[in-house]
This record gives C-alpha cells, structure tokens and sequence, in this order.
C-alpha cells in the first residue's frame, strides 16, 4: 500500500497507533513506537547551581549543572529579569576556560632578575607563605622610605568584593594609586549622558515599547552588553520598530536594521548634529518635554538665528543656545560632506526617528565616542533623546535606576596612620585631573582614572615611579593601546605580582605569580549588576566545584593572608581593619582565617538583600542560604519621569542642551591650572572655543598618522565570542570565530574592501603587514564587502603570544595567533572623559602585501 496521508491516518485509526499503551510488532513510522528501550524513569544526574558569568559587563545570572564535582552545562537564571533567564555564547564558553590545562595552579615566583619579552622569567614553585612574605616585605619597605604612594593596586574585572582589595587596602597601606581598566572601557560613553541628564552608568533602553533605534557604532546582539536581553526581545523589536545602525563595518546588528550607515570613522558627530538640525527645522521634537515657540510657529529654518525668549521651555535647558551655536548650519548636506552618509539617508533617518518620538531610542556605544574627539559625540547623541522627549520615557532611556540595597564596607579611618595619611596626599600616577587631561567624572576634575597614562608615568617618573604592583584579572600590557610602551614599563617595574587565572603577557613580567579562582565556577562572591531590561540586580556567584588547584579569592582571602604576613612584620592595620569590622550577620562571629573572611564579607555585603526586615523595592529574599539557592535578586521594573519637573540633578534641575553642569565643571578645571576653558580645549586637542564648549557639537575626526604615508583608517570591533578577552585559548572561540561577520575560524584576518584590495593586488588569504605609527602586525586578508571603502577593519582578541597553546601558534616561542590591534593603535585619550581613544578611527594604517 502506498503511504499517502490519508492511508496512514486510516492506519493509525485500525491499529490504535497513538493510543495509550498502544504496541504492535511493526509500526508504520518507527518514531511513534512506545516499544522504546528507553529508561521507564528519567533521573537527574547532576544539579543546577546559581553562579554569574562575567563575560561582558552584562554581569548575567547563570545556572551552571555539575555532575559528580564537575561543571557540564551554563544555562542563564530563569529567576533573572535583566537577561529574561538567559545565556548568551560566552558563559558557555567558560567551561573550556575552567578546565584549561594552561591554567596557572600554584603560586611561583620569577627566579631571573631579567625582565624583557625575549627573556625567560624561570618560574619556579613556591608555598603561599612564602608569596606573602615576600610581598609584605616589599610593602614594608615602603613604609620605611616614606614611599606608600609607590604602591598600585591593578584592576581589570572584579566583583562586589572589590572594595576590599582595590578600595580600601591600598589607602590603608598609604597609597591612592588604585587603577582601574574602566577607562579603556567605556567613559565617553557615560560622559554624554552625565552632562546633560547627571547620570553616569552604562545605559539601559526601553526595547519592548520603542518605535525606532538608532544604534551608535554598536552591535547589541553580539557584543554591546545586556546580549541575552536584546537577542531575546529582537524578533519583537524588529517587527515593531524602525532600526537604524551607524557602523563603518557591516556588524550582525548593522545586518538585521531597517538602515545601515557606514559612516567615516569618527564622523559621527556630523550625523547626530544634522538629524537634531532635521528634528528642528521639520518641527519634530517632542514639544510636551522640550517647548515651543511662544506664538507656536516654528522659527527653526537653516541659517538663521532665533530669540531666545521666542521659545518656552518645559523640561530642558539651552536649546535655542544649541541651534545658535551649532545646528542652524549643520545641514544633512553639511554632514554628508563629513559623514560619506547621503543626504536622502540622513533625513529619512532623522524623519523617521522624530516621527516615533517619544518612543526613540539614540543608543550610544563606545564604538562612536572613544574617540579623540568622542566627548562631544557622545553628548550629541545624549541630546537627541532628549529632543525627541525618550529621556527617562517609556520606550525610550532609562536615566538611572532603583539602588542596590547593599552595606558600605566599614570606615577606615581608625586604620590609617601617619605614614598612610602622608602616602595618601602624593599625586595620583594616572594623570587625571591635569590640563590636557581633565577626566571629568561627576564634574570632577579627575574624577575618572586614566589606565594607559600609568605606563608613561612609570616610563617617565612622572610624578614618580611605581615601584610594588599587585595587579588582578587583567592584562595590560595586551589591552592597552602602545603595548611596546607597556612592555617596557613592565620591564622596569621593581616588583609585580599578578593573581590570574591563565597566565598571560603581564605575567611574563611579574615577580610573583599567584592562581585564583575562575570567577563562575570557583568562588562564592556577590556581583552588582547595571541596569538590564528596566531592572537593576544583585546575583551570586557560588563555589560550584572544588577546584584541583592551589587557588585563593584574589579580593580577600588574598589580602587577609598579607595581612597576617605584614602583621608578623610590625603593621597591623591592614589584619586589625579585617578582624575588628567585619562581622557575620547572622551570628555575629568575626572571622579567623581567609575562607571565613571572604563568607563573612560577602554576607556582610549583602545583608540588606537577604535580611527580611530590611525595606527593599524588590524580590523578596528569606535568609542567606535563599539567597544563594535562587541566585540572584532584582529590584523592582523601573518607573519613568522620575527625573521630569526639575529632577535632573544637573546645574538647572533639567535636561540640558547647553550643559551648565559641564561648563561648571570645565571652568573648575581651567581654574585649577589658572587657566582659561580655552586654554583646556586646546590642551585637549578640541577645536571647541568660547560657548561651543558647552553645546554638543561636531569635532572632526583627529587622526594619527600622515595620509599618504597611512591611506587608509583603522578600525576595530568585538568579536561574540569575546569573554573580556579572555576566551582566545578555547578551542570553541576559534572553532567558531566565523560566527562574527567577516571573520574565519582559527585565524585573525584585516578586512578590506574589494575596491581597495583590486588597486593593491590583494586576494583573500594573502599575509599582509598593518603598519602605523605605533607598531605594526601580520595577519590574512579578507576582501569584504561589509566595510567601507578606506577603512581597514578588524576584529579585537587575537595577538596573544604568552596566554596558552591555542591562543598562541607557538607558545614557547612567543609566536601569536594573528595580531593585538593594540600594538598598532596609538596611545591616546578622549580627554574629557579619560577614557583610551581606541575606536573610531582614531589611528590610520598602510596595508602592504607580504
């Protein structure tokens, strides 16, 4: 009998197929026997457990299954709101790093005296007493030369605990110099929105109720944080709103808009000015938020001036300033010039997002702003949200958050001496707050900490040099732009201890080597979260398996048992400041020994999540051991308009186009120098005078490097796969690196137009040199379509030559797996900000067939 569908439907009915119990010796589809071998019950072999991947600066709450003392699985939290429960690649990724036989798994110490890449660091095992002995005895002689401030702590990612170690233990041993990598990271993002609307924070977006986005320079399904949140909701966004996504290079975002803008790098600047120019002249700005004009007709037309007293403010401040100084000229033909976006483009985009006001998104990135001349950028964007009424709006940004409830971490004061207050008082080593620097954080003159500054002042003694490094979960002498400037300032660093999980680059100048846990698998820490899908979030990452290592929690069993060791030698305080404050909530004990004071410090930290009789806008925890079964608490879904009706906390109580609050702020500064905000514009490399200044406005782009030597512009992208990094000697990141547009598994390739490839003679697969002012790299040729004609463009991760033997070709012999961007990309700031100037454009290249 022929098997058509209607005979098998008559068959089932005769034979009782899909009846309960049902059997016959043979079934017309195999699939639908009950005669299985199968298990009669399905058992659980192993349990999920709470933990958080730190991957990006998403900060997700995961589930990790281990079986039998062993991580199999990462699967995301169903209890987290700000990732909607899931995962995205790179906690799986984690799995591979645990387990990489590369780790480092007991302290050593360097035994050649020698520092140099060429030279062999001879690491030889040692005990963790006698690590502690030997950097307590460093530190004490400090104190004895009256050299504290010579003392840095090094950060690179960290957890809640984080005050411990990077806060507090450097001010008590008398130093200021704790270094952050934040601000090779992200702060000319933060600082467009600080100085318009007071908030510094990464930024959250109404994704579920927006009518169109604007994505600037980034590639939120794949890289640009909150990933699970975003690829989760994208099908929804996508068939609700209009997405526009401005990026030279062809990114999955850029793929999946409604738009795609490959602007010039750095250019940005001239697109945001001319779609606020569009909202105006068209008479498209939300008026309920911003005003109108007093006799309602608009007086908005390209070139001319306008009063203002013609126009009435609502929840703003300085508009007509801002179209006076800036917009009334800059035309989408203006930025078309600059930009290489047409006009047509540049007004449908903007007519198109004024149209979905208040329900519009301008979604700043860093990909747009880290740039020399980013600051401004950065504000322009800010600007148009506020523009078209989505500042702190439903379907548009969020403009700060609910609190954590958490405790401080305990006064230190009683523990500092006189040598520590004196240490206290030197200047910091970074270079933040001087003029060519300001590094304005909450209108602070260096507020924020410049990281690659550190590596010039150690190489210049200026103000001095470091001379005792404790440095954590990172990598700087790969992750900062100018590596060569790195290497050569780890050379000459004294004394260096690296707590690392791998060893890498920076390890292979340290002096003390010392392994710590995988921060989702092996240890119990809180981690705050930023803002995610209108929540904010505490999550817990537990001690999911026994590791095989020698380990230690790097931010505080690490700093307990130096305290114990410079106690032995005469200075108590750090020991005393640990025992004496520091207290078990629910039991009141104080902790003996470094296990207990990494639990004790953690309860202590998060008491007010866990503790019932704690008021709290949020999940409902009963207990410490809830809090570490669910995971994970989240406060509750964000109310908009909390900042409207003069909640701004800048200087006017509003929303600001022309930025009082930055105009305080760089005033300080200049007076601080006894100079003029002028003066602090030319030391920045800005070409702003006078009121523009304050204004968002267009800066063109300033590259380094002459162009006809270097044609061509460099810039560089995140890669999916990217764990801060740190995922380059897994198997499955290389495996799978063709997951991101453009690129190849198992190998790093510069992409070039086909256009350009044609003039040079260039085919895919050739080896090609990158060469700049700062360095230069070798790697393959991709001929793509997806960048714009005279950018090179390359993704970030690749280049390691000291980090493991998938990482690198050749490990023994330094040989890299395809090139760091960083040793080609020039070591310069967005001053303002302080953040490293790394995207954008910001270097140019020569690419030459090898």
């Amino acid at each position: 009998m022929k098997l058509s569908r209607r005979n098998f439907l008559k068959a089932s009915a005769v034979t009782g197929l899909f009846a309960a119990g049902a059997s016959q010796k043979g079934p017309v589809m195999n699939a639908f026997s009950t005669a299985a071998n199968a298990e009669e019950e399905n058992v659980e072999q192993g349990e999920w457990i709470p933990s958080v991947c730190q991957g990006c600066t998403a900060w997700c709450a995961v589930e990790i299954y281990r079986i039998d003392g062993r991580a199999t699985k990462v699967r995301g939290n169903p209890n987290a709101k700000a990732n909607h429960g899931h995962s995205c690649v790179r906690s799986h990724l984690g799995l591979q790093q645990v387990y990489d036989p590369d780790r480092v798994k007991q302290p050593m110490k360097r035994t050649n005296p020698n520092k140099g890449r060429d030279e062999d660091p001879e690491f030889v095992p040692i005990s963790w007493e006698e690590a502690m002995d030997t950097i307590a005895e460093k530190i004490m002689e400090l104190r004895e030369n009256d050299e504290t401030h010579k003392f840095s702590v090094w950060r690179g990612r960290y957890t809640s605990l984080n005050g411990i170690l990077y806060g507090n233990m450097p001010k008590i041993i008398g130093s200021p110099n704790n270094i952050s990598h934040s601000s090779i990271c992200a702060e000319s993002e933060k600082f467009g929105r600080y100085y318009t609307e007071r908030y510094w924070g990464y930024a959250d977006y109404d994704h579920e109720n927006t009518l169109y986005e604007i994505f600037w320079g980034g590639d939120p399904i794949s890289t640009n944080r909150q990933v699970p949140h975003t690829a989760s909701i994208w099908g929804d966004l996508k068939s609700r709103a209009t997405l526009a996504c401005i990026d030279p290079r062809l990114s999955t975002t850029a793929a999946k808009s409604d738009e795609w803008l490959p602007v010039m790098p750095g250019e940005d600047g001239a697109l945001a000015s001319a779609i606020a120019h569009v909202l105006l002249t068209e008479e498209l700005w939300h008026k309920p938020f911003v005003g109108d004009f007093t006799n309602g007709e608009n007086q908005f037309v390209a070139g001319q001036e306008v009063d203002e007293d013609d126009f009435e403010e609502i929840q703003t401040h300085g508009l007509v300033k801002w179209w006076n100084l800036v917009l009334k000229d800059a035309t989408p033909e203006w930025a078309a010039e600059r930009s290489g976006i047409p006009e047509d483009q540049i007004y449908r985009v903007a007519r198109g997002f004024g149209k979905a006001a208040p329900r519009a998104i301008s979604f700043s990135s860093p990909g747009s702003s880290m740039t020399i001349r980013g600051g401004y950028t950065a504000l322009a964007q800010a600007a148009l949200n506020g523009l078209v009424g989505s500042a702190d709006a439903e379907g548009g940004v969020i403009s700060n958050g609910i609190d954590v409830p958490t405790n401080d971490w305990p006064e230190i004061d009683d523990y500092l001496d006189d040598i520590a207050e004196a240490g206290l008082e030197r200047e910091r080593v970074d270079h933040g707050g001087r003029l060519e620097l300001p590094a304005l954080k909450d209108s602070e003159s260096g507020g924020v900490k410049p990281t690659n500054t550190v590596a010039d002042a150690m190489l210049n003694e200026d103000p001095y040099n470091l001379k005792v490094v404790m440095s954590y979960w990172n990598n700087f002498n790969f992750s900062n732009q100018g590596t060569e400037r790195w290497d050569e300032a780890l050379a000459k660093l004294p004394f260096m201890v690296h707590m690392t999980v791998n060893p890498a680059e920076q390890t292979h100048y340290a002096d003390i080597v010392l392994p710590v846990p995988h921060s989702m698998f092996e240890r119990l820490s809180p981690v705050d979260g930023s803002n995610g899908n209108l929540h904010r979030h505490l999550h817990m990452q537990n001690k999911v398996i026994e590791s095989p290592f020698d380990i230690r929690v790097d931010e505080t069993e690490i700093p307990w048992m130096l305290g114990e060791a410079l106690e032995e030698k005469g200075f108590s305080n750090l020991i005393d400041y640990f025992r004496n404050e520091f207290r078990d909530p629910e039991t009141g004990d104080a902790p003996t020994n470094a296990e207990e004071f990494n639990l004790i410090a953690t309860k202590q930290y998060t008491e007010p999540i866990w503790d019932p009789s704690f008021e709290k806008d949020g999940d409902t925890i009963n207990g410490w051991e809830e809090l570490l079964e669910v995971g994970t608490w989240n406060t509750a879904k964000y109310e908009f308009r909390q900042k409207w009706d003069g909640n701004w906390g800048t200087e006017t109580g509003q929303f600001e186009f022309y930025s009082e609050t930055l105009k305080k702020a760089l005033e300080e500064h200049a007076d601080k120098h006894d100079a003029s905000v002028d003066e602090v514009m030319e030391a920045c490399n800005l070409e702003a005078r006078g009121e523009l200044a304050y204004v968002p406005h267009y800066e063109p782009a300033m590259r380094v490097g002459d162009e006809d030597e270097y044609p061509f512009i460099f810039t560089e992208h995140r890669s999916k796969l990217n764990r801060e990094a740190r995922s380059a000697n897994t198997s499955w990141y290389q495996a799978f690196k063709d997951v991101d547009i453009g690129d190849e598994a198992w190998d790093d390739v510069a992409k070039i137009n086909p256009k350009d490839a044609d003039e040079l003679g260039i085919e895919d697969g050739d080896e090609v040199k990158l060469t700049t002012e700062t360095g230069s790299i070798t790697v393959k040729a991709k001929r793509w379509e997806g960048t714009r004609p005279g950018v090179i463009s390359k993704c970030y991760g690749q280049g390691h030559w000291a980090y493991g033997h998938i990482a690198s070709l050749d490990r023994e012999n330094q040989i890299a797996r395809g090139g760091n961007n960083n040793d080609i990309l020039a070591p310069v700031h967005e001053a303002l900000s302080g953040s490293g100037a790394r995207h954008g454009g910001q270097t140019r290249v020569r690419i030459d067939k090898v």
